[in-house]
Formats: C-alpha cells, sequence, structure tokens
C-alpha cells in the first residue's frame, strides 16, 4: 500500500515520512496501515532505496493554539477561499537495511543504508513475503543483524519497539525449528534486561 513520501531526516537513518492525505491519493491509508513497528520500504520507479521500520509518530495541527483573530460568524461562501486542511500525520522511521536480488531472488542486505534517500522517496507498507525476504541473507539462512542498530537508533522507545519486532517475528511462524527457538531467546533475554533495569 501506497503509504507517504519522506520530507525530511533527522540523521542518515532516521526519515520523516508524511502520511497520504485525501488531497494527495484517492484511498489514503488507515490508521492500521502504519502502526508503532510496521515494515516499510522506500522506492521512487528508478530503485529501491531501503527498507525502514516505524519507531514514532507525530500529529502537526498548525491551528492549534492558534489565538490569532478568528470571524464572529460563519465566513460567506461566495466570497471566502476554499479553506485546506493543513492537519499531517508524520512518522519517525529508522533504516535497517535494503532488499537485494540475487538471481531472481530477494533478500536483505541489513544495517545502516550507505545512500542518502531523496526528499519526495515513496514509502509503502511490506508485504508478510517481503519483511520474511528481508529476514533471509543471500544463501537463504535467517538473520536479525539489525538487533542492536535498532535499539541504539529506534528512538525514545528503542527497546519496545524491538521487542515487538521480535514477537511478531515469532508469532508470524515465518521461521521453524532453531531459528524460531533463537528468535523466542532473544525475545526473552530483552524481555528480562528491560525488568531488571526498571528494578534498579
Amino acid at each position: 500500500m501506497r503509504l507517504g513520501k519522506v520530507v525530511k531526516s533527522n540523521s542518515h537513518c532516521d526519515y520523516v515520512v508524511q502520511v497520504y492525505d485525501r488531497q494527495e491519493v484517492d484511498h489514503p491509508p488507515g490508521a492500521d496501515d502504519y502502526g508503532f513497528g510496521s515494515f516499510v520500504k522506500l522506492n521512487t520507479e528508478e530503485r529501491h532505496w531501503a527498507v525502514g521500520i516505524i519507531y514514532n509518530s507525530q500529529l502537526f495541527n498548525p491551528m492549534f493554539l492558534n489565538t490569532g483573530p478568528r470571524l464572529s460568524s460563519e465566513p460567506d461562501p461566495l466570497f471566502s477561499p476554499d479553506l485546506i486542511s493543513e492537519t499531517r500525520t508524520l512518522l519517525g522511521t529508522v533504516l535497517v537495511g535494503t532488499l537485494e536480488q540475487q538471481n531472481g531472488k530477494p533478500y536483505g542486505q541489513q544495517g545502516i543504508p550507505r545512500i542518502v534517500v531523496p526528499v519526495n522517496t515513496r514509502v509503502d507498507t511490506m508485504t508478510t513475503e517481503e519483511i520474511y525476504r528481508f529476514h533471509l541473507s543471500p544463501g537463504d539462512r535467517p538473520q536479525f543483524c539489525y538487533y542492536s542498530h535498532l535499539l541504539r537508533c529506534g528512538g525514545t522507545f528503542a527497546n519496545d519497539l524491538t521487542r515487538q519486532v521480535l514477537q511478531e517475528l515469532i508469532d508470524s511462524t515465518l521461521f521453524s525449528g532453531p531459528d524460531q527457538r533463537a528468535l523466542e531467546m532473544l525475545c526473552k533475554e530483552l524481555s528480562w534486561k528491560q525488568t531488571m533495569a526498571a528494578m534498579r
């Protein structure tokens, strides 16, 4: 699904995405389409730029606390211009790698992407299959190499974000056997560390 576009960056791997509204697309995304921990891909028609995870959201409303003069009655429709809604939903997105191709099969190149993503790059939600392929190496082995990067760059909620991503990968049952158990151990270890940190 078409989600939005890149409007700015806070760092090399921290981008702000503006969600499309009815002024830009016929069918704008709903609130369930860009939840905390959702995987997104940053693409143009020319190339794929990066894979990211939504780690924060911000509602922008320029009318909030607007103390300027206001009309005492409804404006006359014959003499007033069309009003345009300037409210926006902004998403903090941490980049965790790229999707590459080998022998016609996509795989994940995990870590901080080297390239700078241009402004206005389109952002789409990722399918379950794309998320699965991103977590496979060129040899079709499961990987989760962005674990420490997500803990460092996932914002204020980095621990919760990492734990949620792990839990969703576990619940998806995309992996099995030792790989599934390894994800479960990582998730339990992170939960234990969070619990011990809260007790201090």
